[in-house]
């Protein structure tokens, strides 16, 4: 059955950010979007990752969209089911590494593969805080309020500065799990994680001031990666550190480095439908830039959420990860 980023719930939950598109061959969703200042469309994957269930098939689907979009632009799941041929076909205008993923083997033990560190700091917080599993639906409320204070304390914007409209139809997105830190009856830190056959994706997390005083993020980690493996969930996919140029040194890439077991690389991938059209909008800048598509490289990088940066990569064929997967 779909669910998380898969489902088109998720999907209806982004239409902020343009109109929900389905690729009825791949079974994958895209987003149209007006380009300012011109009266032509361009599309974007779903953020923060793209997924469809035939990636072979993801070249037909694209090719229907000539003449009605300028350019599609995704970056692809970790766990995508394609090769590097399967990419190419389907983004013949631009296929790079752009950023390294954390991923958990969820089936070995916690207490073998993450970093002396972060054990310590589980084992404290987890004395001051309890780790509940919740029903997303009825805690919409506590979320916001911790989102908001994320938002302040990160001077968040774009994609990730969700509404308070796109956060309510995501908890009710099928496959979400939605866990709380609890420290005398105050919701002090919540994490929600998607989850699609046996695989979970880290979606999001928020703390209040005494939650990170607590490292309840450790807390809410240890005890997700438990309850995820006792459901039968093989991976688990952290995503990438901070910030557009990431080089692995930010504190958020120390954090998920401590919990991982392996890194998977994800791809930017770019299609050019109306060659014309593309470059009369990009003008210069396509030459002075290596954003794409480069009518749309901000002045100055915008802060996006952690799944949005660049970083160093490893092979996959130097990985222990699910077949089949990205052949370099």
């Amino acid at each position: 059955m779909t669910s998380g980023y898969l489902h088109a719930d998720y999907a209806r939950s982004l239409a902020e950010i343009g109109e929900p598109y389905y690729l009825p061959t791949a079974e994958g969703w895209i987003f149209k979007r007006r380009i300012p200042g011109s009266d032509c469309w361009d599309a974007m994957g779903a953020y923060p990752l793209f997924n469809c269930r035939r990636w072979r098939e993801l070249d037909r689907d694209l090719r229907e969209l000539q003449g009605e979009l300028v350019d599609v632009t995704v970056v692809t799941d970790p766990f995508g089911d394609y090769l590097i041929d399967d990419l190419r076909r389907a983004f013949p205008s631009l296929v790079r590494p752009f950023k390294q993923h954390f991923i958990i083997d969820l089936r070995r033990p916690l207490r073998d593969t993450v970093c002396a560190h972060h054990r310590r700091n589980a084992q404290k917080a987890l004395r001051s805080v309890e780790v509940e599993r919740c029903d997303p639906v009825f805690v919409l409320g506590e979320w916001l309020a911790l989102y908001d204070q994320l938002i302040a304390r990160h001077k968040i914007t774009g994609l990730a500065a969700f509404s308070p409209a796109s956060f309510a139809g995501q908890l009710r997105v099928p496959g979400l799990v939605a866990l709380r830190a609890v420290h005398q009856q105050e919701t002090v830190g919540m994490m929600l994680c998607y989850v699609n056959d046996d695989r979970a994706y880290y979606h999001l997390a928020a703390y209040s001031p005494r939650g990170y005083q607590l490292k309840a993020s450790f807390a809410l980690f240890w005890r997700a990666s438990e309850i995820l493996a006792a459901e039968g969930v093989r991976w688990m996919n952290l995503g990438a550190g901070a910030g557009i140029d990431n080089d692995g040194t930010d504190g958020l890439s120390r954090f998920k480095r401590g919990w991982a077991t392996a890194t998977r690389v994800v791809y930017l991938c770019g299609r050019i439908l109306d060659q014309r059209a593309y470059a009369d909008l990009a003008g210069t800048a396509a030459k002075v830039t290596g954003y794409f598509p480069a009518y749309r490289a901000p002045v100055r990088p915008p802060i996006e959420s952690q799944s949005w940066c660049s970083a160093n990569y490893d092979s996959c064929s130097r990985q222990n990860l699910p077949p089949p997967g990205l052949i370099l």
